[in-house]
């Protein structure tokens, strides 16, 4: 995580795999493609945060140190994290962002991003937190930022020519976590 003081509020930048959680006024940022970030606010004592799924489904907790790759992994940290502050779990509301089809190759209706999308929506219900909003799919990338202390996002979209590294580096690290686990077989989402 990188972090920098800019304005009044300290940013903080989440990468792959990573999540942060905040009850004082802070601006998490964060760049996704077919990843999904899913920012969660308690508005009463207004903590926020925010996390970076690269993939369904969960990890095995015995041979992964980045265990938040992973969606469920992802979001129970991050829920965990939040309660820890102080948030009450019942009144937090998320917004989910991400899930874009930016390569041509993978332009089916089953790519990663759709799985991850899928898989927020999917867990957000079953777990009774609300989705407020959201911007998921399509083909371009996203710049996230994220106040801690308002629940407000910022998106910028990025075209998908720009976000060619991005993708790149989201096939890489999944490519890597498969090979890890020892799995070639598809990801089963539950």
């Amino acid at each position: 995580m990188r972090r920098y003081i800019h304005e009044s509020k300290r940013h903080v930048s989440i990468h792959i795999g990573e999540y942060h959680a905040s009850g004082r006024p802070e601006i998490i940022s964060t760049v996704v493609g077919s990843c999904v970030a899913v920012c969660l606010f308690e508005p009463v004592k207004k903590i926020g945060g925010m996390n970076h799924i690269l993939l369904p489904g969960t990890a095995n907790w015995n041979d992964f140190d980045f265990s938040a790759r992973y969606g469920i992994n992802a979001m129970e940290l991050l829920i965990n994290r939040m309660m820890k502050l102080g948030a009450e779990r019942k009144i937090i509301i998320a917004k989910a962002f991400g899930g874009a089809c930016t390569l041509s190759a993978m332009n089916s209706k089953d790519h990663i991003g759709i799985r991850n999308s899928e898989f927020v929506i999917e867990f957000l219900e079953q777990e009774g937190l609300r989705l407020a909003s959201c911007s998921l799919g399509g083909d371009a990338g996203r710049k996230v930022l994220f106040h801690t202390d308002t629940g407000v996002v910022f998106i910028k979209k990025i075209i998908p020519a720009a976000i060619k590294n991005i993708m790149t580096e989201e096939q890489r690290k999944q490519e890597q976590i498969l090979k890890e686990a020892g799995k070639t077989e598809e990801i089963i989402i539950f």
